[in-house]
């Protein structure tokens, strides 16, 4: 799955991107097994066989080595490109921190599913990468969210307007901290909301969510949403399911020909997490959750 301009689109072997329109119908059957893809461009060279439910989609050496090249495991120090901290929110009280290269734009924020984020301060990777861990811990706020968690309030969110409040309370609090790195540079507070671009608004209640892809197995319905990773449809027995394009790489995948109407998903589906809906605290607390 990759984000261009703001639209979703599935990355082949190679590089050809196949952008995706909200509405269409997508249907195809799984062949064969699923192979690690390599790394950094290069194939696996040992054509492994990478578990279905495996949401990294690559076998251990590949995944290491392209560990070694991710800023997220602090393992580059020294890259001169600017970075961006950020306020990143999934649903109500559901609020990470971030970095991203300045280059990259909000596409790190479209490819976590963000629903709507902030930007707080830019400046060079250290200095960014400090003032994430401070406000990391100062505010009670993680650097990471499962995406199941994501997933199961999506279909119910508060208007845009609610969002951006909890955001903006945030960011309030986060500027009113000492110990910023002296290099970073503040941002100004503006909030941008993804709703619209993940086309999230009346999206019916998850029925269930993709967990793998078997050999011969298909996957058919009506695009409805996309956030993230994940594409919501809308099966031929009217259920809105999440498949987690994680579980796609490194699959053989062919074109269904009957109508996706007719076609029924033949893969194992589970049914969605429920997570209680969490509120922002007052302000007289510590911390967020």
């Amino acid at each position: 799955m990759r984000w261009s301009g703001g639209v979703p689109g599935l990355r082949w072997e190679g590089g050809r991107v196949s952008t995706l329109a909200y509405g269409q119908r997508i249907a195809f059957r799984a062949v064969g097994r699923r192979l690690c893809p390599g790394a950094r461009g290069n194939p696996c060279p040992l054509a492994a066989t990478v578990p279905p439910r495996a949401t990294g989609g690559q076998c251990p050496e590949c995944a290491r080595l392209d560990r070694a090249h991710s800023v997220a495991a602090d393992t580059i120090a020294d890259d001169p490109r600017p970075y961006r901290v950020y306020l990143a929110w999934f649903g109500p009280g559901m609020t990470k921190v971030g970095i991203t290269a300045e280059e990259r734009g909000d596409a790190r924020l479209l490819e976590q599913g963000a629903v709507a984020f902030s930007w707080l301060g830019r400046g060079p990777l250290m200095a960014a990468r400090r003032t994430e861990e401070l406000l990391r811990h100062a505010l009670k706020v993680p650097d990471r969210i499962p995406y199941a968690q994501k997933r199961a309030v999506r279909h119910d969110l508060p208007p845009a307007a609610e969002r951006a409040r909890e955001i903006e309370e945030l960011y309030r609090r986060a500027a009113g901290l000492a110990g910023w790195a002296e290099t970073l540079e503040r941002v100004e507070f503006r909030a941008y909301d993804h709703g619209g671009v993940f086309r999230l608004d009346g999206l019916p209640a998850l029925s269930g969510t993709v967990t793998e892809l078997v050999d011969d197995g298909v996957v058919a319905g009506r695009l409805l949403a996309a956030a993230g990773p994940d594409l919501h449809l809308l099966d031929s027995e009217g259920r809105c399911l999440a498949l987690d394009t994680r579980v796609v790489r490194g699959w053989g995948l062919v074109a269904v020909d009957v109508g996706p109407d007719t076609v029924p998903v033949a893969v194992p589906v589970a049914v969605p997490v429920t997570v209680p809906v969490r509120k922002a605290p007052a302000e007289s607390q510590d911390g967020l959750f």
